[in-house]
């Protein structure tokens, strides 16, 4: 359990997000006096995805974003995930979690059906989660070995009972997995399930169904989804949801330039500026589960000088970050407070990012030793520190992409002007963790930290002292008040005593600075400007970016008195 948490560093070759200004929801702007007005049910909302389609299996869509953006719709779980990433039931009436921790009693809904009519019971349960135990199974394999350790029972045809070896609080997380149907699937086993006619006329429980697939030139190129009427949820307004695959980005920006498809995401920064002077279209944004750091390795013998607290923090101090995310990232990101994402149940929203000065950063690099040659001027090649003939030069891996370079550019600007000199080291995206950061052979390293698919912080693999020599904390920081509270908290249950575990851990990480947490990127969406009721929050997908869209309408009418609320 404890070598688990699996996200993984990755070096992204592109931002993607919206501007700042645009974190509020756009909508018709409300004229004082305007009548009320209430949704209706009916329209058609056409979606762009770039890719294609490969398998709609919620056990299958890992490597595949089109597909899960589908899935989202058409599967369900037992436990969904609130816009702060506390687990809420789904599929689930409720649960119960043993006192030691250990158990999980799931109690399911007494109204849900699948889409063909047949009841969800703990069968579907145990099919589902039987096929991730199984050793073929052949999707992601940290997960598999994850549900391998788990005993999964069933007391009656709606409670499942699972049972961990150890406590891991994390667990309701991954009882968001789709659900598969047993009745259906019962003689597939988990090596053939990947060939199966199934997963392109999936039967899920999800607030839609899949009507019909669209076919050109015996090719895929979208599919019809239909509300399903007896869903347990809201029930949807929109009649019917589109989706339309692309090859690229830039080609589906073209079709809703064009006006035949009526929202894209994951816009790049140049399409975001073009998709503003749409007039038939709005724009809204969501914080990624991302954020972007640059790593120190701490033991690194040739850069001594990264074990000294003040000089790491002296470095964060002498970074204009905003600058950067204004000239880099077209404003499409947020400054960053600290090691968890803004927005979750986790973070403390006391914490407030660390504010641009150099001033300051000088003097602790001066109270510290570091000195400046006598009469050096920035921008002299001299114009270096050094402490007893040791200097404060080190180098800056970072993936060589358009973005990273000029942001690794600018951070070499930044500290050269408060007299610390770094070499860069443009790489491979792909050889980042593979090459410098597995290895610990590395001085210094800008990538992107990847939070994926899963609410729930939980920062043990990164920053515990268990993880230095072979697991995820690549700066190979050793705190052990901080390896103290993230172990007590990926085992505490109680989700109030988690969160001040996790604001603790917090302001300990802030303090000791063993990286810098730069910002954390935004997701740039646009929609038709003739839909309403959008509400995107915090995403850990980019498929959440349609949780809300059972209460997306097209089609108004006025308000009846009694349907109106008083604000």
């Amino acid at each position: 359990m404890k070598r688990f948490r699996w996200q993984i560093l990755v070096a992204v070759a592109g931002v993607v997000a919206i501007l700042l200004l645009l974190l509020a929801v756009k909508g018709p702007v409300l004229r004082p006096n305007a009548p009320a007005v209430q949704a209706v049910r009916g329209g058609i909302y056409r979606e762009a995805l770039v890719g294609s389609l490969q398998r709609l299996n919620p056990l299958l869509d890992s490597y595949n974003q089109p597909d899960r953006d589908v899935d989202r719709l058409i599967f369900s779980g037992l436990v969904g995930f609130d816009s702060t990433g506390s687990p809420i039931p789904d599929l689930a009436e409720g649960w119960v979690i043993g006192d030691d921790g250990l158990s999980y009693t799931v109690i399911l809904r007494p109204d849900v059906t699948w889409h063909d009519g047949e009841p969800i019971t703990s069968r579907d349960v145990l099919y589902t989660y039987g096929v991730l135990q199984d050793k073929n199974y052949p999707g992601p394999q940290d997960l598999a070995r994850l549900w391998r350790s788990v005993n999964v029972t069933a007391h009656d045809e709606r409670t499942v009972v699972f049972t961990l070896p150890e406590p891991f609080a994390p667990f309701l997380d991954f009882l968001s997995q789709g659900l598969l149907p047993e009745h259906i699937l019962r003689e597939v086993s988990a090596a053939d399930l990947a060939g199966q006619t199934f997963n392109i006329s999936p039967v899920g429980s999800g607030p839609f169904r899949l009507d019909h697939l669209l076919v050109e030139q015996e090719r895929i190129t979208g599919l019809v989804l239909t509300p399903f009427e007896k869903h347990h949820g809201p029930k949807a307004y929109l009649e019917e949801v589109e989706f339309r695959y692309f090859p690229s980005v830039e080609a589906a920006f073209g079709a809703l330039e064009a006006g035949q498809v009526m929202g894209l995401g994951g816009l790049t920064p140049p399409l975001v500026e073009r998709a503003l002077r749409l007039s038939t279209s709005q724009m809204f944004s969501a914080r990624e589960p991302r954020m972007a750091l640059v790593f120190f390795n701490l033991k690194n013998e040739e850069a001594p000088f990264f074990a000294s607290r003040e000089v790491r923090r002296a470095l964060l101090l002498a970074i204009n970050r905003q600058r950067i995310i204004d000239s880099v990232l077209f404003g499409q990101a947020v400054l960053a407070a600290g090691p968890l994402l803004p927005g979750s149940w986790a973070a403390d929203p006391a914490i407030t990012p660390e504010t641009y000065d150099p001033l300051q950063a000088e003097r602790l690099l001066e109270a510290a030793g570091w000195k400046l040659p006598t009469g050096a001027t920035p921008g002299d090649a001299s114009y270096l520190r050094t402490k007893e003939e040791t200097l404060l030069r080190f180098s800056l891996a970072h993936p060589d992409d358009a973005v990273h370079t000029r942001t690794a550019q600018m951070l070499q600007a930044m500290w050269a002007e408060v007299g610390v000199q770094v070499d860069l080291l443009a790489v491979p995206a792909g050889s980042l963790v593979r090459d410098y950061l597995a290895p610990r052979s590395y001085q210094a390293v800008l990538g992107d930290l990847s939070l994926a698919r899963f609410p729930d912080p939980d920062p043990y693999t990164f920053w515990h002292q268990t993880q230095i020599s072979s697991g995820q904390n690549y700066s190979q920081l050793d705190d052990r008040s901080i390896s103290e509270v993230l172990e007590i908290a990926r085992t505490e249950p109680n989700p109030v005593a988690r969160a001040k575990l996790y604001r603790s851990f917090q302001y300990r990480f802030n303090y000791q600075v063993p990286a810098l947490v730069l910002w954390y990127p935004t997701y740039s969406y646009a929609l038709d400007v003739r839909l309403n009721g959008v509400r995107l929050g915090p995403l850990v997908d980019a498929s959440d970016r349609l949780t809300s869209l059972s209460q997306w309408y097209l089609i108004s009418a006025p308000a009846t008195p009694e349907t109106v609320s008083t604000p």
